[in-house]
């Protein structure tokens, strides 16, 4: 029988220059869509899935990471004392059992597989789930969860991918496939980073959702620095694939990259438009930007 998938990593310890000077005090993770940082929705898709225990890898000044998903006193005992029990419960919600999460540090900026190996002890010998928190993605199921279900039924390593236009597939990493497993899962057989135009094996990106054994901890003990001068996560994984299977998900539902200016504010939009109520209040506005341009023709 495969070990269930009870753990997730996210690796919350990056700088966030893009959004500079935003991220100067703020963690970019903590940056809103709508009413919520970009970290909640993250930790409710590991949540949706099943996960009983997340691990944030974090870095300096990420301490308020750490407050946003403990117990609030003051407000909490304002909002009583003023009966405001919507939003308590909203607060009671989102706030994680008790003993659920851990915080570990990152002391030095050397790679998303570096970040990954600090989780090492907290993980143990039991296979895990890795969320990469610059990317959410609005599915009605969670996407981890429909990767959750394909390993229950396959065991190994899952990643999930995204198709992307052809021309763009020099962005991103990319999957090589061979054999297919069901309609929307297929082997994994080579990942190939940011492949030469017109190169690439596949349309297909991964995604930043990844369920992966344990035995990628010795692989990043032993890892040497890839490009950039770091850790690289994908390294170690072309190596356990040389022993261990490896399949994608296509997941059903849309990602946005919530590191980019573009995906963070197309992410607003996409999820401030759920909300019935503030959708009527700002498409008139959306359309009146939309004529604009035709207006000053």
């Amino acid at each position: 029988m495969t070990k269930p998938i009870r753990k997730a990593v996210l690796p919350v310890a990056g700088l966030g220059t893009r959004f500079l000077p935003a991220t100067k005090a703020v963690p970019k993770e903590m940056l809103t869509i709508v009413d919520r940082p970009i970290i909640q929705y993250v930790v409710d898709e590991a949540r949706a899935a099943g996960i009983e225990h997340i691990v944030f890898v974090t870095g300096r000044n990420k301490q308020v990471i750490e407050d946003h998903f403990d117990v609030a006193y003051e407000l909490e005992d304002t909002l009583k004392s003023r009966n405001k029990t919507a939003a308590l419960d909203l607060l009671e919600k989102h706030r994680p059992v008790p003993g659920s999460t851990s915080f570990t540090r990152q002391q030095a900026p050397l790679g998303l597989g570096h970040a990954i190996w600090c989780a090492r002890d907290i993980i143990g010998d039991e296979p895990f789930a890795i969320l990469l928190p610059d990317v959410i993605i609005k599915s009605e199921v969670s996407c981890l969860k429909q990767m959750v279900d394909l390993y229950n039924t396959t065991g190994g390593n899952i990643i999930a991918v995204e198709e992307v236009p052809e021309d763009q597939t020099q962005n991103y990493g990319i999957v090589e496939l061979s054999d297919k497993i069901n309609g929307n899962a297929d082997k994994i057989t080579n990942m190939v980073e940011k492949p030469a135009p017109g190169s690439a094996p596949s349309n297909l990106m991964i995604t930043g959702r990844y369920i992966l054994q344990p035995q990628i901890f010795d692989l990043l003990s032993n890892q040497a620095t890839g490009a950039g001068g770091e850790i690289q996560l994908t390294d170690s994984m072309l190596k356990l694939m040389e022993e261990q299977s490896f399949a994608s998900v296509k997941f059903e539902g849309r990602s946005f990259d919530c590191g980019s200016k573009a995906g963070f504010l197309s992410a607003n939009i996409a999820f401030g438009l759920d909300d019935p109520k503030l959708a009527k209040e700002i498409l008139p506005f959306m359309q009146e930007m939309i004529d604009q341009p035709a207006a000053a023709e």
